[in-house]
């Protein structure tokens, strides 16, 4: 059977996802601006504009047999992020469970974000959140409308929880190989691993409230940093201290607040329902721009 797949906000990891959805099921693209529908176009998927903070602009998708929303506020601040990830997803799942023919299955991506600091401890899906900023607490209160809202309307919703993402266009090695680098923890997944885990949540039988979705290898920023100069053969960038850090009166809030956060993020609830990596850790994931890096 071909399942029709909406995306709403298909961007970074939703292009992907549906590149990877292609051709066994049926993909629409929702963007809200002409080159982002470009973008859908050229991978394949079926573009159509529209806005999920615009309940009458969703008239214009088609319905879905399984919805995924990938929606960003595009970096703004809290007030954006309030817009997007709990006015707009309540329309957006107001909207298509009102319809005859509502979503089979819905996935909401999220953010490691919502933990906030664990002092370098590990966290899975039990532990408790702690969001530390506006931005991440909007983020847990959209955690919980993406469970609860499909299920008040005989639906069923899953968090797909990000670690980190990387991959083409977002390697960002001039950070890591220029320095300095800052001590703490990394918890990664590549761009491919992130769509292909929503693939699996959604083509499987699986039901899970919470996935998070990182790779096998939580590592420490200055280990990671050396290990790319390394493998690119420059020296290793300097480093500094968190204390260090935080002394920089330029630093902004949410600067402070990141670098003032420490966990390890644990992917056995993910890996036990089956779920095989492309890029099990940062090594193969970057090979890549290593690679590019030296031609």
């Amino acid at each position: 059977m071909t399942e029709r797949v909406v995306i709403l906000g298909c961007g970074y990891v939703g292009l992907e996802l549906g590149r990877q959805l292609l051709p066994a099921h049926d993909v629409v693209g929702v963007r809200r601006s002409e080159a982002g529908l470009e973008a859908v176009a050229d991978a394949g998927l079926e573009p159509v504009e529209a806005d999920v903070t615009d309940a009458a602009s969703l008239d214009a998708v088609p319905d879905a047999d399984w919805l995924v929303f990938a929606a960003s506020s595009g970096g703004r601040g809290a007030e954006a992020a309030r817009a997007v990830y709990v006015d707009g997803l309540e329309t957006a799942i107001d909207h298509f469970w009102s319809r005859a023919d509502p979503p089979d299955r819905f996935v909401y991506t999220s953010s490691t974000g919502v933990y906030g600091d664990h002092d370098g401890e590990w966290v899975d899906e039990s532990t408790p959140l702690s969001p530390q900023t506006e931005k991440t607490r909007v983020l847990a209160e959209a955690e919980r409308i993406a469970r609860k809202r499909p299920a008040q309307q005989g639906g069923h919703g899953t968090v797909a929880r990000f670690a980190g993402l990387y991959g083409p266009d977002r390697y960002r090695l001039d950070r890591y190989l220029e320095g300095p680098v800052t001590a703490g923890y990394l918890n990664m997944v590549h761009r491919d691993d992130a769509a292909g885990a929503v693939r699996f949540l959604l083509e499987g039988e699986h039901r899970e409230e919470t996935v998070l979705v990182v790779d096998d290898e939580p590592v420490e920023k200055w280990a990671f940093a050396d290990w790319l100069a390394e493998q690119c053969g420059v020296p290793f960038p300097p480093k500094q201290t968190k204390a260090e850090r935080l002394a920089d009166d330029d630093l902004s809030a949410t600067a402070r607040r990141r670098i003032q956060t420490s966990k390890r993020c644990s992917n056995a609830l993910l890996r036990g329902l089956g779920y095989e990596f492309a890029y099990p850790t940062f090594r193969e994931g970057y090979r890549a721009a290593i690679d590019a890096h030296g031609q």
